[in-house]
């Protein structure tokens, strides 16, 4: 079942384009749908992005669709991100059981700009007239424990980008697995995201008029014409990544995150993360993320939960920062509430 699996991983990894041969540069800002990269949980964010091998917790999925399998009872999560430049990002997601053949699971991203002025070479202030950028996915996915050790699951997302009257739909995937190491808890867990074909941009803001002949009197001198954009690819990416707990009493404990990337747009990194539970009530995570990666601006990311128990439900609140080296630092809030 496990080498089955991985294989099927890596034969998707190599049809997506993921896994090819290294090459002398990178392809940064060569994809389309990026704030499909931004990762909505907090627990996650501060554990420096290291998820694909996190036990559990609806905020888990993001980074690998394997982690429905281990879900259990219904769940319900927001998330809210202040982003660069007074960009916002939310996140809702619904996970419910499935009559004991696992977990269905629903998402919604959006990331919105606000109100951007439009600038022209004769109107640099502004001409009075605002415009924005809004990007949504909708996700829809199925998971399932298929042995005592063994999860996997598969979610379907339906992506839109938009630039004023200009946007771009598409479809991806993602797929991914978990596996129990070890009776302790040490877990393996492996990922694709973002998996999907080309898309470009259409709409009424790409259409002109022109001049066929200039120099001719007399023709149609505004025919209707419209520009064509490039298709691109989606920034998918593979993930590898363990998990290790390490059990200091029953009120305390550690676990210890790694994650190998290997997405389409960049080099290869490392995400490193460390979370100190204390009494199953409060968690204080730190991390590093994008080790190794050629010219980074990310680093350092620090976080803490809390966690209790509202009437008969179970909630958790999460927080975590992020350092950029040249633009501003993030901010990540998370709500989980398990019914």
């Amino acid at each position: 079942m496990r080498k089955a699996s991985l294989a099927v991983l890596v034969i998707a990894a190599c049809a997506a384009g993921l896994v090819e041969p290294a090459r002398a540069q990178t392809k940064v800002g060569s994809t389309l749908g990026t704030f499909l990269r931004i990762e909505p949980g907090a627990r996650g964010a501060a554990l420096g992005n290291a998820g694909s091998a996190l036990p559990g917790g609806i905020e888990s999925v993001y980074y690998n669709t394997g982690a429905l399998g281990l879900l259990e009872g219904p769940t319900a999560a927001y998330a809210h991100a202040d982003w660069f430049a007074g960009i916002s990002h939310d996140y809702v997601a619904l996970s419910l059981p499935a009559g004991g053949l696992g977990n269905v699971f629903m998402s919604v991203t959006a990331l919105n700009s606000g109100d951007i002025a439009v600038r022209t070479v004769t109107q640099p202030e502004g001409t009075g007239v605002n415009y924005t950028v809004s990007n949504v996915a909708l996700g829809f996915g199925y998971g399932r424990r298929i042995t005592e050790r063994f999860a996997a699951g598969i979610q379907a997302n339906y992506v839109t980008e938009k630039i004023w009257n200009t946007s771009e739909r598409t479809a991806t995937f993602n797929l991914g697995a978990l596996y129990k190491l070890s009776e302790a808890g040490a877990r393996l867990g492996f990922s694709l995201s973002n998996i999907g074909t080309r898309a470009r941009f259409t709409g009424r803001d790409l259409e002109f008029t022109y001049d066929p002949d200039p120099d001719a009197y007399g023709d149609n001198s505004a025919l209707p014409g419209e520009q064509s954009t490039d298709a691109f690819p989606l920034p998918g990416v593979f993930r590898l990544g363990l998990s290790w707990p390490v059990t200091f009493s029953e009120k305390s404990r550690l676990l210890l995150v790694a994650d190998g990337l290997h997405p389409n747009d960049n080099s290869e990194s490392l995400n490193l993360g460390a979370e100190w539970t204390l009494q199953e009530m409060f968690a204080l995570r730190a991390g590093y993320q994008t080790l190794f990666q050629n010219d980074s601006q990310l680093g350092l990311t620090f976080g803490f939960g809390v966690k209790g128990r509202l009437g008969g439900n179970q909630y958790r609140f999460d927080y975590a920062w992020a350092g950029h080296e040249y633009l501003d630092d993030t901010h990540r809030l998370t709500m989980v509430v398990e019914f």
